[in-house]
């Protein structure tokens, strides 16, 4: 039996600065309520993450400029949050009903920025082994490392292109990420609470994300430092924003003075 039925239908990606002084209050406030009460006890969702960025992985990430993160410095915490394919209209539904039920009950954390918060249509992906880790399971996996990487078409160049192009530019021999998977955005809904900010349409953006086996900084230089050259090189997009990020600890502070 190779055909299962769940399926990796969407994502919830949400990266947040939380403000200096709150940092250690923040994360407990995130992982030991609103990482259930926000997304995890809605209706469809496969699994989440945490993840975080500390000071000397920050370092690592490009351009300067980005319309993801205007500063590279911020953006310390991610969370990442799976959806089944067949569930994905109900459970947005119900988190665009849950936010606002969690701030008029005084629950949601005011001292933090959302830096880049979307939904993203999953899109397909490329695996290092035929029969590895399924994109299903990447999050409760727990791999040593997470690279988002965000490609903006060119001018003139259709997002279908820019994807197949990338997915086809992929090649995961003897690399340290098991799988690369492919998103593209969903609009930010008039709807959503004030501090999310309305990102509009970016017909032309691709989400990738890179499930790594070891520590991130460990295969920059030789996986991912000279991606964005690459993508340059094909003509067809550019890399927005490219950062790594290692698993958070739960039920612990840790990486919290590191950021």
């Amino acid at each position: 039996m190779n055909d299962y039925p769940i399926m990796l239908g969407s994502m919830l990606f949400t990266l947040v600065e939380p403000h200096r002084e709150h940092v250690v209050a923040y994360n407990r406030w995130y992982e030991r309520d609103h990482f259930y009460a926000g997304c995890l006890v809605g209706p469809g969702i496969l699994a989440g993450a945490r993840w975080v960025a500390t000071r000397e992985l920050k370092k690592l990430r490009y351009p300067a400029e980005s319309p993801i993160s205007p500063d590279p410095r911020t953006g310390s915490y991610l969370a990442t949050y799976f959806i089944e394919a067949s569930m994905s209209r109900e459970w947005g539904t119900w988190a665009a009903e849950e936010v606002h039920r969690l701030h008029e009950n005084d629950r949601m954390f005011p001292h933090r920025d959302h830096i880049h918060t979307q939904m993203y249509v999953y899109r397909g992906g490329v695996f290092r082994e035929p029969d590895g880790v399924p994109p299903e399971l990447a999050l409760d996996h727990r791999f040593q490392g997470l690279v988002p990487v965000f490609v903006d078409a060119n001018d003139g160049v259709e997002r279908k292109e820019l994807a197949r192009w990338l997915s086809e530019d992929v090649d995961l021999t003897d690399s340290p990420a098991a799988m690369c998977l492919s998103w593209t955005p969903i609009p930010v809904p008039g709807a959503a609470p004030a501090d999310v900010p309305k990102t509009g349409d970016p017909k032309g953006r691709v989400l990738q994300l890179w499930f790594l086996d070891t520590e991130p900084s460990e295969a920059w230089d030789e996986h991912f430092a000279g991606l964005g050259e690459r993508v340059a090189a094909g003509g067809l997009g550019r890399v927005s924003w490219a950062g790594p990020f290692i698993p958070t600890v739960p039920g612990t502070d840790t990486y919290t003075d590191q950021l």
